[in-house]
């Protein structure tokens, strides 16, 4: 019986240290994403020409949000920008709202979708029906829980203009409205600032393309010769996708920090944090059922395990050297994850350290939200978004990698 512990104990011990030696990594990755990812009004401004801007702004019963992010867009000190706001069939008062603000406003254009045709995510759509009203030579796409500062345009321009750019997206400070969204979004965002940094992004030798939905500006052309939102009608992380197809062709595109001058919300509440966490497995296990159910025990044993096994061994540590060992290196892995929280929770969310603090909490809803990811990937109702039902059997969807 002790033998046969001590062999597990002793194979746990062997994973725990590739884990602790992984959280190192992601750790340094995530340090130096911080240090040397640029920010979006920071760069060498050259003369350059001021197009106009298309402003796309796709909104479904967004009544919450919707009049602020109006004010900051109609409040913008560029030249020459025009605003499209697409109401996706909301059923609040989004469509009555954008109204009301389009009667005061010069350059802002109201626009009711038409019925979403089959195997279009509703978003996507929007999307598409607002770029049917522009007349910009760059499109700038938002969404309408994200707030700007009054310069953010004319920087991205500058920006975009200045270095030549086919795309530019900005990562914007991530608002979390909620304590579950608090709690979660410091462990599951150290994986935004390693796997999809500005860094990656930015290194054409790297194949990760990434758009932050909440802003990226992109030349009419380029978005036209990718395929349009008509491209990736059917992918539930649209953003990403679009911005993996942009890099994929070889355009030249950036990604910047922009907390100080964009904000925007990931999740709302318990609700949209769940369907959140569902969105970012869905499509993979979609594509590759193999890859999906990898990744799913890499993170488990990433970010659960190590809290798991430190009080399994724990309450054992007296018993042998093999639950001695395990303990140890259990609780320096507990103590890696902890420490990657609370840098995130600090230098990236702008939080208390008492969330972070609650990382196993936060593990646990994102291993469980994955989980519901895979388990619900076929059924008819596997994702639910702004009132609307998806399925997502039968439709193309190529993923980020997570």
């Amino acid at each position: 019986m002790y033998l046969v512990l001590d062999v597990i104990n002793y194979a746990l011990s062997a994973i725990l240290v590739c884990v602790a030696l992984t959280w190192m990594l992601l750790i340094r990755s995530m340090w130096i994403t911080f240090r040397d990812s640029p920010f979006l009004d920071q760069f060498d401004s050259k003369p350059h020409v001021k197009p106009k801007v298309s402003i796309i702004l796709p909104a479904r019963n967004e009544e919450r949000f919707i009049e602020r992010c109006l004010k900051s867009l109609v409040e913008q000190d560029y030249e020459d920008y025009e605003i499209i706001a697409t109401d996706d069939r909301s059923d609040d008062r989004t469509g009555e709202i954008i109204k009301k603000v389009a009667q005061k406003t010069n350059n802002l254009t109201y626009v009711l979708a038409e019925p979403k045709p089959k195997n279009w995510i509703g978003k996507n759509w929007a999307c598409m029906e607002g770029f049917k009203k522009t007349t910009g030579e760059l499109l700038l796409f938002t969404d309408a829980d994200t707030f700007h500062s009054k310069r953010t345009v004319s920087l991205a321009v500058d920006h975009m203009m200045s270095e030549g750019l086919d795309a530019l997206t900005v990562i914007p400070k991530l608002l979390c409205l909620d304590r579950w969204t608090r709690i979660t979004l410091p462990v599951l965002s150290t994986f935004l600032h390693t796997r999809f940094s500005a860094l990656r992004v930015n290194d054409s030798s790297k194949k990760t393309g990434y758009f932050f939905g909440s802003f990226y500006i992109i030349k009419r052309k380029t978005y036209e010769t990718v395929g349009t939102h008509e491209g990736v009608k059917s992918e539930i992380v649209e953003d990403g996708a679009l911005g993996k197809k942009v890099k994929e062709a070889g355009f030249k595109m950036k990604m910047v920090r922009g907390e100080h001058l964009v904000e925007a919300v990931w999740a709302r509440d318990w609700t949209t944090l769940w369907n959140a966490l569902k969105r970012l497995m869905i499509p993979l296990y979609l594509q590759t059922r193999a890859a999906a159910i990898g990744i799913f025990f890499a993170v488990l044993f990433l970010l659960f395990m190590p809290f798991l096994i430190m009080v399994y061994s724990g309450s054992f540590a007296t018993l042998s050297s093999s639950f001695t060992s395990l303990f140890g290196i259990s609780l320096v892995t507990s103590i890696l994850v902890y420490i990657a929280s609370v840098i995130d929770a600090k230098k990236g969310l702008s939080l208390g350290i008492r969330y972070a603090l609650l990382a196993p909490v936060g593990s646990t809803i994102i291993i469980a939200g994955f989980a519901s990811g895979i388990l619900y990937a076929k059924r008819n109702d596997a994702v639910s978004w702004r009132g609307r039902i998806y399925s997502m059997v039968d439709t193309i969807q190529n993923p980020i990698s997570l």
